[in-house]
């Protein structure tokens, strides 16, 4: 961080004089974040000071809001890769060949479960309590037409109706770690299916700091943890941890932590000599490869996630022309067609649902109060995704349900090959996201336009929907083999229209004529673009088989699901936006023949 590049630092030194001293909750930020805060404050004579009593909550008092307690409970064997078990010996096993020679894993990072930015109708929001005070809460007023980072989760604020909104921070001071080591789940923080709590993972003791009031019988069961071996989790008052922390680094230890989320809270109590640090946990770039288990069930999501996508586009085809579709209650209803689903654990995050020039603003998202009518004269993007049990979910499309102009097509139909071309790149292994992410560019690039938000991000098995450190950016580790990642690229014009698509894939081995360890991505997310916009003229003939052979993945992998659950109105219209497309033109069968061919496909399965 630098004087003139963070508003934060921009602010502070505005309103604190040279000398001036600046407290701060040490539970709400990150080592790395801490770390340059100060360096940034102490250049120009101030000092970042350390204040674990957070004042905020001093104030609030009593009438700050009560803390979670929904059960904390376990995930079903069929719905997770390996076992705690084996992820605790994997760990373990990490320890031993470092080169550090830790004795211990300390589990506090918030971006192991969710580092998203909500923008919500309300002035402050609040988390659980943190040790060692009565608890914390974020105020972090947005600044206008900005984007910034603190503490690794971004900060938005747009133009517009949004303004005076203020963003949801999930906070670094509490570890959500031990929901992906321990297969656990609760209701903790909206849209993700975690539970506030830390870890310490030694080799010869395991310790979950949490409240254990919330843990049933069976989940006590579940983690042996009235046992005492190495394999048995002994679980602790979750405001005991400080303490736990500093007493445990009274002997010959050495804690391993990664500081990109650590909380500095707990940082501050170990001795710099007893650290091994690196910029990410060991469970955190563990977990950001999927065994096979874990890929054919995040797979396995994304098809019936499809099916609500698609449903909610054939309802949408169906109603905007009536005038009777808002941005919010559209939303609504998307979030009803995955609800409807029997492994739903609802959204991963509020919808972004954007009409018109309100999808010009990237994130964007209507309420009850502030939204526009969908209108067959204007874009429409929905970025939107689902918590299941077996994966979660994240998607954008772009329609235009009239007659787009020549410029949005061109727009949209570069996107598209931007989204195109970095899906289909083989490249070396262990490449890094940001070696390869000007490929979802070029095609935007070569007339002058561009984006200006990241291109991809990785996600989670039921976990969380922005899950780092895979993506495309400088600080993402190297592609490997088994990472899920986001590709979506876009194109926002001011105050008249955006567009964004975006797909989950998979990096998995390419087959290249010579010998050599390549890798290049899989789609796995299963809707067909809006043929409406895309010109097809702009597609190289290399772009259109591409995206022929993806619309009849579509078909093989989403049509036997529309079929099963008799869904004939989404199968005709998913069979009429697969049809194979040609350079000349983007020619579809009449929905009334396709209709007729749906209906004898149908009952010939159900015979």
């Amino acid at each position: 961080l630098s004087v003139g590049t963070d508003p934060l630092i921009t602010w502070l030194l505005a309103e604190i004089p040279a000398g001036g001293r600046v407290g701060v909750d040490p539970f709400l930020f990150s080592v790395d974040a801490w770390e340059g805060y100060d360096l940034a404050l102490r250049d120009a004579n101030r000092q970042l000071v350390s204040i674990t009593t957070n004042l905020v909550d001093l104030v609030w008092g009593s009438d700050r809001p009560p803390v979670p307690s929904q059960p904390i409970y376990a995930l079903q064997e069929a719905f997770v890769g390996s076992t705690w078990q084996e992820k605790v010996s994997d760990i373990r096993s990490q320890m031993q060949k470092h080169s550090g020679a830790p004795t211990a894993v300390l589990l506090s990072a918030l971006d192991e479960t969710a580092c998203e930015c909500r923008t919500v109708n309300m002035g402050a929001c609040w988390g659980p309590p943190k040790p060692p005070g009565p608890g914390s809460t974020e105020l972090f007023p947005k600044l206008p037409t900005s984007y910034y980072e603190i503490g690794g989760c971004g900060l938005w604020e747009f133009r517009g109706v949004k303004a005076a909104h203020f963003c949801r921070i999930k906070k670094p001071g509490s570890s959500k770690q031990g929901e992906g080591l321990f297969n656990l789940r609760s209701d903790d923080i909206p849209y993700n299916p975690f539970f506030y709590s830390y870890t310490l993972l030694t080799d010869s003791f395991i310790r979950l700091f949490a409240n254990k009031s919330r843990f049933s019988p069976e989940t006590l069961k579940y983690l042996n943890s009235s046992c005492t071996g190495l394999m048995c989790v002994q679980i602790e008052d979750y405001n005991q941890v400080r303490d736990s922390i500093q007493a445990y680094v009274s002997g010959n230890v050495k804690i391993w932590i990664g500081a990109s989320y650590t909380t500095y809270g707990l940082y501050e109590v170990i001795p710099k000599e007893k650290l091994e640090t690196d910029t990410y946990s060991p469970v955190m770039v563990t977990k950001a490869v999927k065994n096979s288990k874990e890929q054919d069930l995040l797979k396995a999501s994304h098809v019936r996630d499809a099916v609500a996508v698609i449903r909610y586009l054939v309802w949408l085809e169906k109603n905007v022309p009536t005038g009777t579709v808002d941005e919010f209650s559209g939303a609504q209803i998307l979030d009803k067609f995955r609800g409807e689903d029997n492994f739903s654990s609802g959204p991963s995050f509020q919808t972004i649902s954007a009409s018109g020039l309100n999808a010009a603003l990237a994130h964007y998202s209507p309420t009850q109060e502030l939204h526009r009518k969908l209108s067959s004269d204007e874009m429409y993007l929905v970025d939107s995704g689902g918590q299941y049990w077996d994966g979660t979910t994240d998607i954008t499309r772009t329609v235009h349900w009239g007659t787009p102009s020549a410029f949005q097509k061109e727009a949209y139909t570069r996107v598209l090959m931007g989204n195109i071309d970095l899906s289909r790149l083989v490249f070396p292994a262990a490449t890094s996201g940001r070696v390869v992410e000007a490929f979802a560019r070029k095609a935007l690039w070569d007339i002058g336009l561009n984006y200006g938000h990241g291109t991809g991000h990785g996600i989670g098995n039921f976990l969380c929907v922005h899950e780092w450190p895979v993506g495309f950016q400088s600080y993402n580790i190297p592609m490997t083999k088994g990472m899920f990642t986001s590709i979506e690229p876009g194109y926002y014009q001011d105050g008249e229209f955006g567009i964004r698509l975006e797909d989950v894939v998979l990096v998995v081995e390419a087959k290249t004529k010579y010998p050599g360890t390549y890798l290049t991505f899989e789609v796995v997310s299963f809707v067909p673009y809006d043929r409406n916009l895309i010109d097809v003229s702009l597609l190289s003939p290399e772009q259109l088989q591409y995206l022929n052979h993806y619309y009849q993945t579509i078909r093989e992998k989403v049509g036997p699901e529309l079929q099963r659950r008799q869904l004939l109105e989404e199968f005709a219209w998913l069979q009429q936006h697969t049809e194979p497309l040609s350079a000349r033109a983007p020619c579809t069968t009449s929905l009334t023949s396709v209709l007729v061919a749906s209906t004898l496909a149908i009952l010939s399965w159900s015979s």
